[in-house]
């Protein structure tokens, strides 16, 4: 089960949202742990009506009231870029670069999105 709340603001061409992720496993190897918290944030610039370019964050920093050393949290930068292809369409890639040993050292993200 996640907790997925998003506060975001759009000022003029530059954007920002902060998504504090609470997580938790009621089945499985981690169903004994209380609620994870993985927040992410992202701050971006619209170039042109279709082009923005960001950076955005994702981090796991472990369970609530309980987090993991720092050496053990998961913290990861991706400079990113957002396509509006059209009205319905969104394009969203970036490559990932992990900035403790626990996270991945790169890693690319693409997501695709329809709006209805």
């Amino acid at each position: 089960m996640e907790m997925r709340p998003i506060v975001d603001k759009q000022l003029g061409r530059w954007y920002f949202s902060f998504n504090p992720v609470f997580e938790k496993s009621f089945k499985g190897q981690n169903s004994s742990q209380g609620f994870e918290f993985a927040p992410s944030a992202k701050l971006s610039y619209d170039v042109t009506d279709v082009v923005a370019l960001g950076v955005e964050y994702y981090g796991g920093l472990g369970t609530v009231g309980a987090p993991d050393s720092l050496d053990n949290q998961e913290h990861t930068i991706y400079p990113a870029v957002d396509l509006n292809l059209s009205p319905d369409w969104e394009f969203n890639f970036g490559v990932g670069f992990g900035l403790t040993r626990v996270s991945d050292n790169l890693i690319f993200k693409l997501i695709l999105g329809y709006r209805f």
